[in-house]
């Protein structure tokens, strides 16, 4: 008997084409699964809205609505179910793409019925895997964070601990820790776990626009405002709301986020009603809202009602023993990803990375691997794989940049680094051929801020 059958898993399938809708869907009721189908990419973003789901398997090529389309939409809704791509028309470039989305893998057409059960099985076992019970054992592998050491296991144990609660809880750590990760691991642990788990990068969308962001409009409220829309607050009803980078919003919405907080409440914008909202509220930031609040930049009534669960998230450099473990699983995704055969990592390339400061943190060591797998032609990852300009600064040395003397007339400084920001987009576009992932990647920013940034200076239309 397969073993999901104890247990059966709710699986969508997503294909324009009938036949293999049908041979998937009687393979899968066979299997003891409960499936649904859609035709259409734009069917399976219906059903997603409407219902949630365990496992979607899609095809990547189908208009208007593609593979890609609804992927990122299930994430958004549903960042817990496990997305598996097939397509007659496999690339590396769109394998890496659906990977970046948070694809669990990609198979190409024709594949046998043993094969996709196999990928189907590995991956209900993996999502079982996710909720680890006892913290002591290692190495480990909790939910999408990777760590054997005593400063993780702690972070692991804290996690268990404060999922099952409905208290607010605070992420400190430096940027490229993971604290988005040990976010989706709560909510993921949490009895919320199957309900929206929604995103708002307080960093990453202008101050001008955050406010309808969060809480919606009514239609007629501004310019431009042509139909009523629901916020992020509202679209994580019942789930869970993660605020990252809390430190850069501005007094005013810290005044708006005071009363969600206490009251539970919201009010669109240009609305009269108030809206009450179920939500678990989540913050990150890697500044110091201590400081803040005694600079009177950060609300001290705010601070203290996210502040009720705090979790610090190590830097890289305070858990030197998980270097190499993370290094082998970048190691192994890219290599995966790349459709390359390298295995390991040289005894003096990983020498090299154990002896790094890794001021990038996890995000920086991802992105030396990423690099080093594109480079290399061999079976093994050597020295000269690892970008030198990465690996060779010493702790003591600042971040490079460029030298300028001021001129004795002065500058316009905002238009000074606007055109620096514009340079270094462009650059970064050009060293990753145009992929706008590792492009945000290379620049230490998210893809929305980045995507952000593009629109902000022409070099992308914002219409989707």
């Amino acid at each position: 008997m397969n073993s999901c059958q104890a247990n059966p898993g709710k699986i969508l399938i997503v294909d324009d084409e009938k036949s293999m809708r049908e041979f998937l869907e009687i393979m899968l009721l066979k299997d003891g699964y409960q499936v649904h189908t859609a035709d259409s990419g734009q069917s399976a973003l219906e059903a997603i809205q409407r219902d949630s789901f365990d496992m979607l398997i899609t095809d990547i090529r189908m208009k208007p609505v593609n593979g890609l389309d609804v992927l990122k939409q299930c994430k958004a809704v549903s960042p817990g179910t496990v997305v598996i791509i097939i397509s007659a028309y496999a690339s590396t470039e769109t394998a890496v793409a659906a990977m970046k989305e948070g694809a669990y893998d990609y198979l190409p057409k024709p594949f046998k019925v043993d094969e996709i059960r196999s990928v189907i099985e590995g991956a209900f076992r993996n999502r079982g895997a996710e909720k680890v019970t006892n913290p002591q054992e290692g190495p480990f592998y909790f939910g999408c964070l990777i760590g054997e050491s005593p400063a993780m296991r702690k972070v692991y144990e804290l996690i268990q601990r404060v999922a099952a609660t409905n208290s607010n809880v605070l992420i400190t750590g430096e940027s490229g820790t993971g604290k988005e990760l040990v976010a989706k691991a709560i909510h993921r642990q949490s009895p919320r776990n199957g309900e929206p788990f929604v995103v708002v990068n307080c960093a990453g969308v202008p101050e001008s626009l955050i406010e309808s962001e969060l809480f919606g409009y009514k239609k007629g409220a501004f310019t431009g405002a042509s139909t009523t829309r629901k916020g992020m607050v509202e679209t994580a009803q019942g789930g869970t709301l993660f605020l990252d980078e809390i430190g850069e919003l501005s007094m005013a919405l810290q005044v708006k986020i005071l009363r969600l907080v206490q009251e539970k409440t919201i009010r669109m914008i240009g609305g009269t009603e108030d809206i009450s909202v179920d939500v678990r509220i989540i913050s990150a930031t890697n500044r110091d809202l201590e400081e803040m609040v005694i600079e009177n930049k950060f609300r001290e009534d705010l601070y203290y009602r996210l502040n009720v669960l705090p979790i610090r998230i190590p830097p890289l450099r305070e858990r030197p023993m998980d270097i190499q473990i993370l290094a082998q699983h970048f190691l192994s995704r890219f290599s995966r990803e790349f459709g390359k055969d390298i295995h390991k990592l040289s005894s003096y390339a990983m020498d090299i990375l154990k002896n790094y400061d890794f001021p990038g943190n996890v995000r920086e060591l991802e992105h030396i691997i990423e690099r080093g797998v594109a480079l290399e032609s061999s079976s093994i990852i050597l020295p000269d794989s690892l970008t030198l300009s990465t690996y060779k600064r010493s702790r003591n040395d600042p971040p490079p940049c460029t030298a300028m003397n001021l001129p004795p007339e002065g500058i316009d400084l905002d238009r000074y680094l606007m055109e620096i920001e514009r340079k270094m987009l462009h650059q970064a576009l050009q060293a990753t051929r145009g992929i706008k992932h590792k492009a945000a990647g290379l620049l230490g920013i998210t893809f929305r801020s980045f995507r952000y940034r593009l629109i902000k200076y022409g070099m992308e239309s914002g219409e989707e």
